[in-house]
């Protein structure tokens, strides 16, 4: 079993575009059992590859007791929309109410190449969408609008003084 590090808001991995995955090998499957062994951590949903430094397009999530893992995701069928609080491992400390789809489909690839489809709703949804979006270079953070979004950026700053 292998927990990888959490990469911190900071890291330029976190910011960048992951590539997407072209090898369905060896290497991926131990980038996949790492990405789940560290997503079974108490109080993880998710971990996507550039959270442990690896900038590739895959990601895990443990949600309602269910591990998983998904491989070049791609969203569609956004449908509703919910608000809750959010956070990040990469952004400890955090969280924010953030405005996601109530549910969405993720389609994409098991760790063999398989197709793989998943439809999330609430909160499974809202993993889906937080770990894509930190495949894209993206955090949360980014998607906050008016006074919370304010408020993130300052608190942001005092915590991570630059």
């Amino acid at each position: 079993m292998t927990v990888r590090p959490i990469r911190l808001y900071g890291d330029p991995v976190l910011r960048t575009p992951a590539d997407p995955v072209t090898d369905f090998d060896a290497s991926l499957r131990e980038i996949v059992r790492d990405l789940e062994d560290s997503v079974r951590e108490p109080g993880r949903a998710g971990v996507a590859g550039p959270q442990i430094g690896v900038s590739l397009r895959v990601f895990s999530y443990n949600v309602g007791d269910e591990v998983g893992h998904m491989v070049n995701p791609v969203l569609s069928d956004f449908e509703g929309e919910q608000e809750d609080e959010e956070g990040c491992l990469s952004l400890p400390g955090m969280g924010w109410l953030t405005k996601r789809a109530m549910s969405v489909t993720a389609t994409g690839f098991d760790l063999n190449g398989e197709p793989l489809v998943i439809h999330g709703t609430g909160f499974l949804a809202r993993a889906l969408q937080h770990e894509t979006d930190h495949l894209d270079g993206r955090l949360y953070i980014d998607t906050l609008t008016g006074d919370v979004r304010r408020q993130a950026l300052r608190e942001l700053r005092r915590v991570v003084p630059r």
